[in-house]
């Protein structure tokens, strides 16, 4: 039987240390609480996260090793290069939070369901409204065709999900992100559970003691000179170009 903290609905800054965390399900740390912004931020500064499916309670992780793209190293790829050839696309910064979000929760071929369920939306849409939820979006005219959304807090900027509703739209929206983050200070992008497919991408994995350190004293710098939202447009030839040339 696994035995798990419940999270105390008075204390929503309080969280069991990550070394408790369970190695099966890797990770699993707590249960309870609620999706308040007050308690999302404070779990995002200690290194825990919430992931749980519709239905379910919310459960709160922090994985050993953690998975993260360094954002010195992470820039488009001679496959990406190659997918947007010719492509007229556009990069933006937080001009459509929620529609990245009901795009990321939309369930993938294969997929039954989606864990970004409705409360989930509301409780980042809310952290957006006050400025510590953001997201990169790729159009093609006016069509979305990538996104990408995370949180901020501090120099620390934790990703949640990205989605692609065409080839090569979710990598330019991670390339972009990164190449802003970059510019302001962010040395990394948590990815918080490696699988194949981030690591081709070129996320790594650390040891969770060394991401936590790192995490900390980076959620504790100052962050009111970044501009989320003054970012202009990037358009996806200038970024490729900027980023070949870097």
């Amino acid at each position: 039987m696994i035995r798990l903290p419940l999270l105390r609905d008075d204390a929503p800054e309080a969280f069991p240390d990550p070394a408790r965390a369970l190695a099966e399900p890797n990770g699993l740390l707590a249960f309870g609480g609620d999706l308040s912004p007050r308690r999302l931020l404070a779990a995002y500064r200690q290194g825990i996260f919430p992931w749980f499916n519709e239905g379910e309670p919310i459960l709160w992780w922090s994985p050993d090793p953690r998975c993260v793209f360094l954002t010195a190293r992470l820039r488009p790829n001679r496959s990406l290069r190659r997918q947007l050839r010719g492509k007229d696309w556009t990069v933006t910064v937080d001009r459509a939070f929620r529609a990245v979000m009901e795009a990321c929760a939309a369930p993938r071929p294969g997929q039954r369901g989606t864990w970004i369920g409705p409360a989930m939306i509301e409780a980042y849409a809310a952290l957006h409204a006050q400025g510590h939820a953001h997201s990169v979006e790729v159009w093609a005219g006016a069509r979305l065709v990538g996104g990408i959304y995370g949180v901020a807090v501090g120099r620390l900027f934790c990703g949640e999900s990205m989605f692609s509703a065409e080839s090569g739209g979710s990598k330019l929206a991670l390339c972009a992100l990164a190449r802003r983050l970059r510019g302001w200070g962010f040395p990394l992008i948590d990815a918080q559970v490696g699988n194949p497919h981030l690591l081709a991408l070129g996320a790594v994995e650390i040891p969770r003691g060394a991401f936590l350190a790192q995490a900390r004293a980076l959620a504790d710098q100052p962050c009111d000179d970044v501009p989320w939202h003054g970012a202009a447009p990037l358009h996806a030839a200038e970024l490729l170009r900027q980023d070949a040339t870097a």
